[in-house]
């Protein structure tokens, strides 16, 4: 200890520790902005995890604060990493982030111990880290927190302290509102396989094997104990069970993350294979994706049959997927009415698919044109186009968050130059008054001297 003391005050007499605490700033809060934003991004994504999180750790809360706490640490992950990384709230923002990294610590020890939930999530899809990995970078976070937390406030911060609010304001502002086009539209990035402008043909075919044959097996987790399910016999994953892998009967396990990078998304009617039938025909398809059928919102039946009419006026065809069993499949063609197939795939499929419950997917001639969750799309409009694929692109996420990301930085440039032009204009208006008492005192020195000499 007295070593490292000693070392310690070696790098403060030369400086050293200005160097590591602006290096820190950035590192650190250039980590947490990445996790705040790939969260905010994917509400719906992160509000799968942390469902999985829930029923791993058996916590009894409903589906709506599992959404909450979604949105709340992605928003507060972005402000903490701005903080941290202009040095707004010098002592405060690390004493946060380094709680919310101790409260992470015994829960990513748990899950790399366990192997309870497959991948943290921590840094959406855009990163995907193991459980031990995730562990091992919370340690070294704690560890780099504690430090800065020493010595960070010997530095200053890019902005004023009046002004810290503010920027912790405009930053919550900005995650919010990625966040909120995220739920209600679609993720303004998508990291996930099948992107909007990629032909789902040629994936498929390279990812649906030759075999007609084939029959895939669901391996499920729950208590500790793995259970092996057929495509007509999947648990429901609000009783509890978590997917942990896919795989041919009879073959090896192809785990999520493999799964995801060779894209093997399978559709099946009654257990029979029907992938190419549904996403391989020329023309217009749209897929009407029901990752959770059993809560869908029964006010989704009118726009749904409003769809339904408008595919078949406009010579399109209209195709409806979920996991559920086939008790909730009846149930919803009991209230629906559904004149549309409905075909079974896999839960996590649907979801890497599009966001949203409901969600519609747009292909023409096997590639994807757009995607949108169902209650952003103005069914009332259908009436009067004349083209089904304009009709759903009147929201380009690439655009939305150019506009956001311009509107965000150019507020926190302003506010820069507000905050710190005001203190520049005070020191040159009082160097010019100082100079201008000067000459008037220099002045009357040499009135007096001439008049003393006349």
């Amino acid at each position: 200890m007295a070593k490292l003391k000693r070392i310690l005050a070696s790098w403060s007499r030369h400086g050293w520790h200005g160097l590591v605490v602006y290096v820190l700033r950035v590192l650190l809060g250039g980590l947490f902005i990445f996790s705040g934003f790939v969260k905010a991004i994917d509400p719906w994504g992160s509000f799968y995890k942390f469902t999985e999180y829930v029923q791993a750790l058996h916590v009894g809360v409903s589906g709506g604060q599992v959404l909450f706490l979604a949105f709340a640490v992605a928003i507060i992950e972005f402000v903490l990493g701005v903080c941290l990384l202009v040095g707004c709230y010098r002592r405060g923002a690390p004493i946060l982030a380094l709680t919310f990294i101790g409260a992470m610590l015994p829960l990513t020890l748990y899950l790399a111990v366990t192997d309870a939930v497959p991948d943290c999530g921590c840094f959406g899809d855009a990163w995907v880290l193991s459980n031990w990995a995730t562990f091992t970078k919370n340690i070294i976070f704690a560890v780099l927190l504690y430090y800065l937390l020493l010595f960070n406030r010997r530095y200053p911060s890019f902005y004023g302290p009046a002004v810290h609010w503010v920027v912790g304001a405009l930053s919550f502002v900005f995650a919010l509102a990625v966040s909120l086009y995220g739920y209600f539209e679609q993720p303004l990035l998508d990291f996930r396989p099948y992107r909007v402008g990629e032909s789902v043909a040629s994936k498929s075919e390279q990812a649906t094997p030759a075999q007609d044959d084939v029959n895939y097996l669901f391996v499920y987790k729950k208590d500790g104990r793995q259970v092996t399910f057929t495509i007509d016999s999947l648990p429901d994953e609000e009783d509890g069970w978590v997917f942990v892998e896919r795989k041919e009967e009879g073959g090896a396990a192809t785990p999520p993350a493999q799964q995801a990078d060779k894209q093997t998304f399978a559709i099946f009617d009654d257990g029979v294979e029907v992938t190419d039938d549904v996403l391989l025909p020329e023309g217009d398809v749209m897929l009407l994706l029901f990752p959770d059928l059993r809560n869908v919102d029964i006010y989704s039946v009118y726009p749904v049959n409003r769809l339904a009419d408008a595919a078949s006026t406009h010579n399109a065809s209209l195709v409806a997927l979920t996991s559920a069993t086939s008790d909730v499949v009846a149930w919803w063609n009991d209230i629906s009415m559904a004149s549309y197939p409905i075909y079974t795939s896999d839960d996590s499929d649907i979801k890497m698919l599009a966001r949203g419950n409901p969600a519609v997917v747009f292909l023409h001639d096997g590639t994807i044109e757009w995607k949108r969750t169902l209650s952003s799309l103005d069914v009332e409009k259908l009436d009067s186009i004349d083209d089904l694929k304009a009709w759903g692109q009147d929201f380009d996420p690439t655009t939305t968050l150019r506009k956001l990301a311009t509107y965000y930085l150019l507020a926190m440039l302003a506010l820069l130059i507000l905050n710190r032009a005001y203190p520049l204009l005070r020191l040159l208006l009082s160097k010019k008054r100082k100079t201008e008492d000067k000459n008037r005192t220099t002045a009357i020195e040499e009135e007096i001297d001439a008049e003393t000499t006349t």
